[in-house]
């Protein structure tokens, strides 16, 4: 058969290389400096951008969408070319992929620390950055698909399969969990409220973590373990049930991150039964890439790059087992909220996705620049103090993780509350954060390494731009299946069913969990006493999310003995009806806010956020400084609530016409009740501290958890 002659295209290849290493940096600094705000809250300095709340999700999407991401585009680009035996249809739309990705991530790096963010995690860019995403994301998908339909290879290899789940999936999460309604170039609010859409965030904030950080590194997997190792993939068949089963499990199991709260039970149950059967997909491809090095162990003692991938698979394999251990309401109990969870997180983005990032870049660079690695005696010390520093963040931070959750709910004879004061369950864990940081400057040391080495392998060999290749063109066959063709086998020939048999396993969970909740009025009982937010209390609610507040305090009480004595009555799903967004938060550095309000006076807020220590001695929350000093933006108020009108917010016109009157009104109250002390007086008696941003938030802390008669909380 006569072979046809082509090229690879391996610039874009080079590109998203050079981007995986440069933002691979990036991410890892930034968290790095993060961890050390645990241990020196100021030690950065009292600048709004840098404090945690804003650096957090900085260093979330860095790490994600700008090192993990362009590491899967790096491999995507380059296996599929091979993969398909054809040239990417355009590459045209390669380079606007390249640098569409690239000034996204731009946009991030400069909205996310100024505090222009929607909150939710791991989608907190605002509307005008995810439409730049959400047409970038089709330029990709063009292209994939336009390369898959001129391919020379009749069957898509299973790596294709992960990658067409990926473009699919990423896709419908990301449009339908960012659908929001814009009040200016950079404010929005969602569309959902409360328990709705606390129940879509979590739906795409476990699938993006799915199908971003997982199915296309898993579909990395299945191409590069048998290319390094020379080996075929262990089970063909292994791999069918992997994928299919995998991908119709996965969209299930996002209401496992919301166990205990305000959603409705069978939500709750519902994903706790699909996380836990997670776990044999899951392991199916930890098995499968394991064993395809069955036979191979003698080249992995050798080859640094299988010892990644090992490591990485591994990873995989563990936080794959422990997610439906964590899906388990008894199990869930302990450690939701605490530091264990980030632990779980990081095991798999160190472990899973760094390394087997890096294994792919260190036989990329030999095979693009045609000659051995520079050192790979460099190589092998990368992988072991990046390995040394997985195991010195992850397991202080799951001991960290333990004994929060004893102290949390430790009791004393006469039942009170043994660590009734919840900053000493901060103070106990300050050596485990320590040596966490330890951990991830080993881990920042390892990947400077490479790039080291990826400069010094680039510098000695020679770029092939555009490589040769040849292979036979696709003649037309029978479009039903050929003699002992499986039916599998004949659906690999068959992209386009293949596509849309995918799209209807990833729809089926989010339509049964999700559009019940949207049209079931049962599912969110309404209670009478909860009110709209007041025009200050919507501005203050807006400083809360631009500082990132929710990183650290959860505003979601659980119904345990533990919580409602120190904190209040257990939340309720109708208190939530008009949060637009949810604010339940994931974790607790700081206690929870819910029932904060009223529990202290204004000056007691004005002091912990101008200085924590002065009323929490030990606190490492930071300074809040510019809250006193910047004066209250109002010139979108009005906007603002005619957007919640619009959501469903039953402001009446009175509040709408005199909406401005309320809000100066309202923070001349406060202003008020700061100047009862006579020392406020003093200080600040001339600062006109009620055009301050400090009193809005003030105003929304004191409403929190007021609307319903609540159980007094302890202090």
């Amino acid at each position: 058969m006569e072979k046809e002659q082509f090229y690879y295209d391996n610039k874009i290849v080079k590109l998203f290389l050079y981007a995986t290493i440069v933002w691979g940096v990036v991410g890892m600094l930034v968290g790095l400096l993060v961890a050390f705000l645990f241990i020196f809250p100021n030690y950065l300095g009292n600048f709004p951008w840098l404090s945690f709340g804003r650096l957090r999700p900085l260093h979330t999407n860095a790490v994600i969408f700008a090192f993990v991401g362009n590491g899967v585009f790096l491999g995507i680009y380059y296996s599929m070319q091979r993969l398909l035996k054809a040239r990417m249809f355009s590459d045209t739309l390669s380079k606007v992929h390249f640098w569409g990705w690239q000034a996204i991530i731009v946009a991030a790096a400069i909205t996310l620390p100024l505090g222009l963010t929607s909150s939710k995690e791991y989608a907190e860019l605002e509307w005008p950055i995810d439409i730049a995403i959400t047409i970038i994301w089709v330029v990709m998908g063009i292209n994939m698909i336009g390369t898959i339909l001129k391919r020379r290879q009749r069957h898509i290899y299973v790596a294709i399969w992960f990658y067409i789940a990926t473009l699919i999936t990423v896709a419908v999460l990301h449009i339908f969990n960012n659908l929001e309604i814009p009040v200016s170039a950079f404010k929005s609010y969602s569309i959902y409220a409360g328990v709705q859409d606390a129940m879509v965030q979590w739906w795409y904030g476990h699938n993006a973590v799915a199908f971003f950080l997982t199915t296309p590194v898993l579909g990395l997997m299945y191409y590069f373990v048998p290319k390094v190792a020379n080996r075929p993939v262990y089970s063909y068949k292994l791999s069918i049930v992997h994928f299919w089963s995998l991908i119709f499990i996965y969209i299930w199991a996002g209401p496992h991150h919301l166990l205990y709260t305000a959603l409705p039970e069978w939500a709750q149950n519902l994903g706790t039964v699909f996380s836990v059967m997670l776990i044999f997909p899951s392991w199916g491809g930890m098995i499968n890439g394991l064993l395809t090095l069955r036979g191979a162990w003698d080249k992995v003692r050798e080859n640094p790059i299988l010892k990644f991938f090992v490591v990485a698979i591994t990873g995989y394999g563990m936080t794959t087992f422990e997610g439906p251990m964590l899906s388990f309401k008894s199990v869930n109990a302990i450690t939701h909220y605490t530091d264990w969870i980030v632990a779980h997180v990081h095991i798999g983005t160190l472990a899973w996705n760094g390394f087997m990032i890096s294994g792919i870049i260190y036989w990329l660079v030999q095979k693009l620049w045609k000659t051995d690695l520079y050192s790979k005696k460099l190589a092998n010390t990368h992988f072991w103090i990046g390995t040394i520093g997985i195991l010195f963040y992850a397991i202080p931070l799951y001991v960290a993780g333990f004994m929060q959750a004893q102290m949390w709910k430790e009791f004393n004879p006469d039942g009170t509350l043994v660590y009734g004061n919840f900053l000493e369950t901060v103070t106990k864990i300050m050596p485990m954060y320590v040596m966490r940081a330890f951990g991830g400057t080993l881990y920042l040391t390892g990947f400077i390494l490479l790039a080291v080495n990826v400069f010094k392998t680039v510098k000695k060999g020679k770029f092939i731009e555009d490589e040769l290749a040849e292979a036979p063109a696709l003649k037309p066959i029978s479009s039903g299946r050929l003699a002992g063709e499986g039916f599998h086998s004949w659906l690999e020939r068959k992209t386009v069913l293949f596509t849309v048999l995918t799209t209807v396993a990833i729809l089926i969970g989010g339509v049964v969990e999700i559009v019940p909740l949207l049209v079931v009025p049962s599912n969110i009982p309404t209670i009478a006493s909860v009110k709209p937010y007041t025009p200050l209390e919507l501005e203050g609610r807006d400083i809360y999310i631009r500082e990132g507040c929710n990183n650290c305090h959860s505003q979601m009480i659980r119904p345990f003995r533990s919580e409602v004595e120190r904190y209040g009555e257990y939340s309720k799903a109708g208190e939530f009806v008009y949060d637009h967004p949810f604010l339940w938060g994931s974790r607790r550095t700081g206690p929870d806010l819910h029932r904060i309000g009223q529990k202290y006076n204004d000056n007691w807020h004005f002091n912990h956020l101008l200085d924590p220590r002065s009323t929490s001695p030990g606190s490492i929350m930071p300074s809040y400084t510019w809250l006193i000093t910047d004066n209250l933006d109002i010139s979108l108020t009005v906007k603002k609530m005619d957007a919640m009108v619009s959501l469903g917010v039953p402001y009446t016109k009175f509040e709408m016409d005199k909406a401005l009157y309320l809000l100066k009104n309202q923070a001349l109250e406060i202003e008020n009740n700061l100047m009862q002390d006579p020392e406020f007086k003093k200080a600040y008696g001339n600062s006109n501290i009620k055009d301050k941003e400090i009193v809005a938030l003030i105003a929304y802390l004191q409403r929190l958890g007021t609307d319903i008669k609540a159980k007094t909380a302890m202090k």
